[in-house]
């Protein structure tokens, strides 16, 4: 017990922690690339990438480099009537690297946020040409954030059920899983006969929370195309998936078809300041243009585009960019590729996934699947103590590292998470 978790444990109300029973959290000190380190200087491989946010290592020296310099010269200024040049460069930025029909950016300040402003921008476009579309069509067991829009888009249970009656209603369809393409296809197609069917939000090819599960780009290439012969608004939630998590810069990429808005947040500073940012084509901006005030689209935020986050954001950029991490990139693919061939044979594994960057092992268990399941807090503890950070989604772990992981780390990882499966299928057989 340390003098900062002491000190921690008196005031302070951690996210998505029972914090009667949880144990005191680990007082982290400093970073350096894939490491950081504790008050008694014990070093742990951050295998989640501090929950999806650090593309380049912690503490990157040129990314904090560009703050530093950046803080000099201006920390922030209304965005309402002002704007500055980091916001304009890194709008100019994104635009090169998003699909060509990403013609406008709207800055937040994180992901829940930048789902909210894509919901909002859907929901009032069609209001602004005198249509009355209100209903929003969503995968099952998504996740989009935990604001209230978003949490109505996301799927029904644990998060959300402290606050189902408050949420908007969502026609929910089944995700396109391999094996299930008909089913989802055809209730999207029956929710589409609605008149009043204002978009599709979704997120592509990965989602996340609900345990990383994996669909092919094929599939939603399809229904894509039913939202396009529908007229419905598409809305890529794309705050975990861009900035190359599934080995191209975006998941979108991967589509024929795009988007008419992508949310983006987490790894777009790469780690280092809070950001969401939500584009949109040109027929979306557009239908906000008018002499009648009323149709202004009224949402913002008080660090709307600030001026530190938009460095660390250029920054980070600027390092994705590279052909360094251009091949750090192939090489996590490759080496998860290999692990999971391996590792799917172990027989406490009930299924093994992975795309990109991100793998997803699922653990064989008696209980059924679910985020408390109780193999959760045994892989939780038991990667701890090896000095790895790990967030196990229930009964499903995932190894998602920083792009600057070094080879010895990776094979850290691969080794405990071997060692994982063997103890716990001999303590829970």
């Amino acid at each position: 017990m340390t003098a900062l978790s002491k000190r921690d444990r008196k005031i302070i109300w951690h996210p998505y922690t029972q914090m009667q029973t949880a144990e005191l959290p680990v007082p982290i000190v400093k970073g350096k690339g894939a490491l950081v380190f504790d008050e008694r200087g014990r070093s742990y491989i951050d295998a989640i990438s501090s929950w999806w946010v650090n593309l380049h290592g912690h503490a990157h020296p040129f990314i904090a480099k560009k703050i530093a310099e950046q803080a000099a010269k201006l920390e922030h200024i209304i965005f309402a009537g002002f704007t500055h040049e980091g916001a304009v460069s890194l709008g100019e930025q994104l635009l090169k690297i998003l699909p060509g029909n990403q013609r406008k950016v709207f800055y937040s300040d994180n992901g829940s946020t930048a789902v909210e402003v894509a919901l909002k921008m859907s929901f009032q476009y069609w209001r602004n040409r005198g249509k009355s579309k209100t209903k929003v069509i969503a995968f099952e067991n998504a996740y989009h954030g935990d604001t209230f829009g978003s949490m109505s888009v996301s799927g029904r249970g644990l998060f959300t059920k402290p606050f189902e009656s408050l949420l908007f209603d969502v026609i929910h369809i089944p995700a396109p899983f391999h094996g299930n393409e008909k089913k989802s296809f055809t209730a999207f197609r029956n929710a589409a006969k609605r008149k009043d069917i204002a978009a599709f939000i979704f997120e592509p090819l990965v989602m996340g929370a609900a345990g990383m599960q994996m669909y092919g780009n094929e599939s939603l290439d399809v229904l894509l195309s039913f939202s396009a012969e529908r007229n419905i608004l598409t809305i890529a939630d794309e705050v975990f998936t861009g900035f190359g998590r599934t080995g191209r810069l975006f998941a979108v990429d991967y589509l024929t078809q795009k988007p008419d808005i992508i949310c983006l947040s987490k790894g777009i500073t790469g780690g280092f300041m809070p950001l969401g940012a939500t584009t949109c084509t040109d027929k979306i901006y557009r239908g906000f243009l008018s002499n009648d005030d009323t149709k202004t689209f009224f949402h913002g935020h008080s660090y709307t585009a600030n001026p530190l986050a938009c460095a660390a954001a250029l920054a980070s950029i600027n390092l994705l960019k590279s052909s360094v991490c251009r091949h750090q990139i192939q090489y996590i693919t490759g080496r998860h590729s290999a692990f999971a061939q391996k590792i799917a044979r172990h027989p406490a594994v009930k299924n093994v996934r992975f795309t990109g960057t991100i793998m997803a092992i699922e653990i064989r268990t008696k209980e059924s699947d679910s985020y408390l399941n109780s193999s959760r807090e045994f892989f939780y503890n038991f990667f701890i103590r090896k000095g790895i950070i790990m967030r196990p989604l229930g009964n499903i772990i995932y190894f998602l590292p920083p792009y600057c992981i070094r080879e010895k780390e990776m094979n850290a990882v691969y080794t405990s998470i071997t060692e994982s499966l063997e103890q716990f299928r001999k303590k829970f057989r």
